[in-house]
């Protein structure tokens, strides 16, 4: 059995290396084997070099080679056989070119170095799935943002209330954190006049559920009336006898007190006369009619003309509220009179039942603010008359609140009523502020639905609930103390304004109110004078 040989290994006594006459001791050893002397401090090159080409010899005849390169050549070695140069010379590559380089993309700007490979596909697809990542984490964090708080709706574009025109002179903006922060208390107020009259209320409404639903009539002969602060002769009256400073109405005044809730566009008109203030509505403004989904999460449809646009549901849910207030009314009872009779019905006419009170609040020593505040029936508990506020919540697609009435307000009204509160915020909240400015004993809240989702003219009644309003202000978190400081910081800050007409607008992309200073003779084409005062009849089929 033969053994692998190693062979001799000369020794250098001299230095590093193997000696100059190795070799003689190395008989089959290659007679021109280079060997690149170093040091050991010297970095070590190449071990060999494979990507030169010695193809073309004459290429470079005049520049002598690299000496560094003479060490790896070894095609003058006879020992590595005769035939070592010709094979060279006759050596191809199959493809030479270098790889396809992109011209543009941001992928290969860093892919300028030689020899570099491009980016493999399965990598570019890695990138990808983590660039979606990434944007899908920025669509959670905006939702989140939303939720908590911040800019809601962020896909949809609201539209100012009134039409800033450029000769308008902005005084002041309010951003609605200070509003938040706002606390002043009232003494009890006082009644100055009560005009009208109220019908009682039917406590069988109280037993009605969903499945003995009732059909929501309609009342195309009674009157309502939506009158602004200077046009009720009572408030004309009370002013001149300066019964007080500042006047308005509790439409105007729960705005104001819940303006920190609202997300769609509003305005208030205010009038310096003299020493008073008066705060007014346009003849048409959005005040007449009521926000739907108003604070929820989940857009409507911007189409105007779309049965479920904001615009179409609001005057959906003004017409539902005027039903329901006198349906749920014992008709062709007795009812409760009181020292006017309505200061905006002609002699004969037929017009809903409701109770003015005329109301007066002090401010401070020398200011008092009147409202007009307004009550929808009577009821009597323990022969005592209790005076009741009626409203009507409105279901009109179960996919966007995402709570099916029907089904749910039987066992789960609690759940109901929480959707509410999270998608109706600041109208829950102004209808409550209404209920505590005229001192109403109890709040009817009716849940009414459409017959069908997308029949906006046929409703049904769910369900009647009653709350009493200083316990419902208390369970949606409205602090009374806050509703006036808002108020009162309002009237300081226009009372130090001179005499003219200012308009008040909330602004429709952020949380904020502005003061512009307006002509005198501004909205006088909307005002629409009749005897009496305007009334309010919304369209129906």
């Amino acid at each position: 059995m033969v053994g692998f040989e190693i062979g001799a290994v000369p020794f250098n006594p001299d230095g590093w290396g193997p000696p100059e006459s190795s070799s003689a001791l190395l008989p089959n050893h290659p007679n021109n084997v280079p060997f690149a002397p170093f040091s050991r401090s010297d970095k070590l090159g190449r071990i060999a070099d494979w990507t030169r080409n010695y193809n073309n010899q004459n290429r470079n005849t005049n520049n002598p080679r690299n000496p560094s390169d003479s060490v790896f050549d070894f095609t003058g070695d006879e020992s590595f056989g005769g035939v070592g140069a010709d094979e060279d010379s006759s050596f191809r590559l199959v493809d030479g070119k270098p790889p396809p380089r992109p011209k543009f993309g941001p992928k290969w700007r860093f892919q300028q170095q030689r020899n570099q490979l491009p980016q493999r596909r399965d990598e570019e697809v890695e990138a990808r799935k983590r660039e979606a990542e990434k944007e899908r984490a920025r669509r959670d964090r905006l939702y989140h943002l939303n939720r908590s708080g911040g800019p809601r709706r962020e896909a949809a574009v609201f539209k100012s209330s009134v039409d800033i025109q450029p000769e308008w002179n902005m005084l002041d903006q309010i951003p609605f954190s200070t509003f938040t922060k706002l606390s002043f208390s009232v003494p009890e107020p006082e009644d100055l006049l009560l005009c009208g009259a109220l019908e009682f209320y039917d406590r069988s409404y109280d037993r009605v559920t969903p499945k003995n639903e009732r059909r929501l009539e309609r009342f195309k002969n009674r009157n309502f009336f939506k009158v602004t602060t200077t046009d009720d002769p009572v408030i004309r009256r009370l002013a001149n006898e300066d019964k007080a400073t500042v006047f308005a109405t509790d439409s105007i005044l729960s705005s104001l007190m819940c303006a920190p809730r609202s997300v769609y566009s509003w305005d208030i008109v205010i009038q310096r006369v003299g020493n008073k203030l008066f705060f007014d509505k346009r003849d048409g403004s959005q005040l007449d009619l009521l926000s739907v989904h108003e604070t929820s999460q989940e857009p409507l449809p911007e189409a105007k003309d779309d049965i479920n646009s904001a615009y179409s549901l609001s005057v959906e849910a003004a017409y539902i509220n005027q039903n329901f207030s006198q349906q749920v009314l014992i008709r062709e009872g007795n009812k409760v009179t009181f020292e006017e009779p309505n200061p905006f019905a002609n002699e004969g006419e037929e017009v809903a039942s409701v109770a003015y009170r005329y109301r007066r609040w002090k401010l401070d020593n020398d200011m008092y603010l009147v409202a007009r505040c307004e009550v929808q029936s009577v009821v009597e508990v323990n022969n005592q008359r209790s005076f009741l506020t009626q409203n009507a919540l409105n279901e009109f697609d179960p996919k966007y609140s995402g709570v099916d009435w029907r089904q749910k307000l039987e066992t789960q009204r609690g759940a109901v009523l929480a959707t509410e509160l999270k998608n109706n915020a600041n109208k829950l909240a102004k209808w409550t502020a209404q209920a505590l400015l005229a001192s109403a004993d109890m709040m009817k809240l009716g849940y009414v639905s459409r017959v069908h989702p997308r029949d906006h003219f046929n409703h049904v009644i769910l369900a009647v609930v009653g709350y009493k309003p200083r316990e419902f202000a208390a369970q949606i978190n409205l602090n009374t103390s806050n509703m006036w400081g808002i108020v009162k910081s309002i009237v300081d800050l226009c009372m130090k304004l001179n005499e003219g007409k200012y308009v008040l607008v909330k602004d429709p992309s952020k949380p904020q109110v502005r003061i512009y200073e307006v002509p005198a003779d501004a909205f006088e084409n909307d005002y629409v004078e009749e005897p009496g005062g305007s009334q309010m009849q919304l369209p129906m089929k």
